[in-house]
């Protein structure tokens, strides 16, 4: 049975449920299977061996998730070949594909939850309401552990850039 969490996050002061469970540094970080902008799978270990930042946005088509994705696109830039930055959305594949397009998103992996939810439902971000994923970050050691997380508890509020950031370095042991 999938953990039911109301009031996890907020819309604007509303209060929603979140599926899953909340993960904890330390933990290993679930395998999951998604799917990228040309319908290929992408499963976090292919990219084993490397920190992975894994930013979590709503809708790639609002203010903030388009800030967050473009903010760590430019991030990428300087974390070298031993980090993926990967964003996943619930958003369609095609609609990902025609965003990142238009952003001019190079440095990021965009990946659709879309199909199953098999990534909210693993890292507890799934908001019941709207068959979202709740905004987060996850730093996912070359071990596959995590070594930082945030679950943004409201969805009109930013994440802590500067905290993943210097995670992704720690990681990395820059």
């Amino acid at each position: 049975m999938t953990e039911e969490r109301y009031g996890a996050v907020t819309h604007k002061g509303r209060k929603l449920t979140v599926l899953g469970p909340v993960l904890q540094v330390g933990d290993p970080a679930p395998d999951f299977t998604l799917v990228a902008t040309n319908f290929s799978p992408v499963r976090l270990s292919d990219s084993a061996g490397k920190v992975r930042l894994i930013s979590v946005v709503p809708s790639l088509d609002t203010g903030i998730c388009d800030a967050q994705t473009r903010r760590f696109n430019q991030e990428a830039a300087g974390f070298g070949e031993n980090v993926v930055v990967i964003t996943v959305s619930a958003e369609h594949p095609y609609n990902q594909r025609r965003w990142c397009g238009a952003a001019g998103i190079d440095r990021v992996q965009v990946v659709s939850d879309h199909m199953d939810m098999n990534f909210g439902n693993a890292y507890g971000t799934h908001i019941k309401e709207t068959r979202l994923d709740q905004r987060a970050i996850f730093v996912v050691d070359a071990e596959g552990v995590i070594r930082y997380l945030e679950y943004v508890p409201e969805i009109a509020q930013h994440p802590n850039y500067e905290a993943a950031v210097e995670a992704v370095r720690e990681a990395v042991g820059v």
